[in-house]
């Protein structure tokens, strides 16, 4: 009986092994700041499984703990042969001692990737865990408007 399973099985297709597909993401690999309170320069490197203007890094983005959006760095075209990539970004308004998250965005698959968390005084790191930011974050502007190549 136990054999006549098997053979029903491998004939279903069930014995067979299945491939998952990795999903795409775009993480951020190292945060760099610098400057005064209330107008600090960021250096965000970004690693993101881009193909063209289909699927890229739209943006990446700072927020306070309490999960207000505080700057967004909008990317204007994509980079998929310059992997991984840091783009700079300014004027962003935190305290030395504000604890922020920074995460990067994809234009087709959202949020997901590695984040970056710290302060202008401790520095920052790879993230163990991340708040359940609201929703609403990813329309609030600005927004990227198309991809240029």
């Amino acid at each position: 009986m136990k054999y006549l399973l098997f053979i029903i099985l491998v004939f279903l297709g069930c014995g067979e092994s299945s491939t998952t597909e990795i999903p795409a993401k775009a993480n951020v690999e190292k945060v760099i700041a610098n400057g005064l309170e209330n107008s600090y320069n960021f250096a965000v490197t970004i690693n993101s499984d881009e193909t063209g203007c289909d699927q890229y890094a739209d943006w990446w983005e700072v927020i306070k703990a309490d999960g207000t959006l505080v700057y967004r760095r909008i990317l204007f075209h994509s980079h998929p042969s310059e992997q991984p990539f840091t783009r700079l970004g300014g004027g962003v308004s935190i305290l030395k001692d504000d604890k922020v998250y920074i995460r990067a965005h994809l234009n087709n698959k959202g949020y997901g990737g590695d984040v970056f968390v710290g302060s202008i005084k401790d520095g920052f790191t790879l993230a163990t865990t991340v708040p359940e930011f609201s929703k609403d974050i990813e329309s609030l502007k600005p927004l990227p408007n198309g991809c240029a190549f």
